[in-house]
């Protein structure tokens, strides 16, 4: 699709269903390799870097069966030995995120430099910084990323930037290591906030996702559970405002609302209506 033709002045309505968010299931579906037993995530959408990092998962041997919003995941089969697919990790800027949970269940990862959207500069050495500190070894070659360690242990991770994808990658494998740590300036996004309510359900030990500073007490396993991903707020918030603009009245069905207060309250700063009903937003 080059390009998109929008005849204005019609207002929306009706109801939509705002789907899960992209940039919280990833990291989730990369937290799986860290379990025993079956994992169900619902609230899945249908977008093509889930399905590249499903083939990814794939590659390595763990068992996937998707039905419609609904993914069943088993990671009891991983192969250790087996590198995630070259391939599909260029096309995947996520990709980077298998870093930590394949140290802490494998000893080891070997990734190539991940791909994907180029947003501005977002380098990996935060990632690398906070594995080196639970006492991985990280080598840079051939435009690979290898990395090995024998066991991981708590560690005190300070990042001078509040990087989300560091956040869930040390998070991702502190809840595994041998003892407690501590990520200081961590991200706070709820994208972070639901890695960490699906790791809880899985068994692990964290305090404090959503602030600054995270504590992670490791734990011996993590097993499976059934979660619901959060919904997308980029998606909700696009529509609201679209709504706003035409005049519309729309229901964001199921939608609670959550982690768009800021938005809700400028939308009726402006005159919109807003209520929260049992059907939705």
């Amino acid at each position: 699709m080059n390009k998109l033709s929008v005849k204005g002045a019609k207002k929306l309505k009706g109801s939509v269903h705002v789907h899960g968010a992209k940039n919280a299931v990833l990291p989730i579906l990369a937290a799986t390799l860290l379990t025993e037993g079956e994992v169900v995530l619902d609230n899945v959408p249908q977008l093509s870097d889930v399905d590249v990092f499903c083939q990814i998962l794939r590659s390595m041997g763990v068992k996937i069966n998707r039905e419609g919003a609904v993914i069943t995941i088993c990671a009891d089969s991983l192969h250790f030995q087996a590198d995630p697919d070259s391939a599909l990790s260029r096309r995947l800027r996520a990709s980077n995120l298998l870093l930590g949970p394949l140290l802490a269940r494998a000893g080891k990862a070997r990734l190539v430099f991940p791909g994907g959207c180029a947003i501005g500069s977002r380098p990996m050495d935060y990632h690398i910084k906070a594995l080196e500190a639970m006492g991985a070894r990280v080598f840079l070659t051939d435009g690979c990323i290898e990395a090995a360690c024998n066991g991981l242990y708590g560690a005190e991770i300070y990042f001078d930037f509040p990087s989300v994808g560091a956040t869930e990658n040390a998070l991702l494998a502190a809840v595994l290591a041998c003892g407690d740590s501590v990520i200081k300036n961590a991200a706070r996004e709820p994208e972070v906030v639901d890695l960490a309510r699906f790791l809880q359900a899985c068994g692990a030990d964290i305090r404090g996702a959503g602030t600054d500073t995270i504590y992670i007490k490791g734990v011996k396993a993590l097993f499976g559970c059934n979660h619901k991903v959060m919904s997308d707020r980029i998606e909700a918030g696009t529509l609201l405002c679209a709504a706003a603009i035409t005049g519309g009245d729309i229901l964001l069905s199921g939608y609670d609302g959550g982690c768009l207060a800021a938005l809700l309250h400028k939308l009726g700063d402006c005159g919109c209506s807003l209520s929260q009903t049992a059907q939705g937003l």
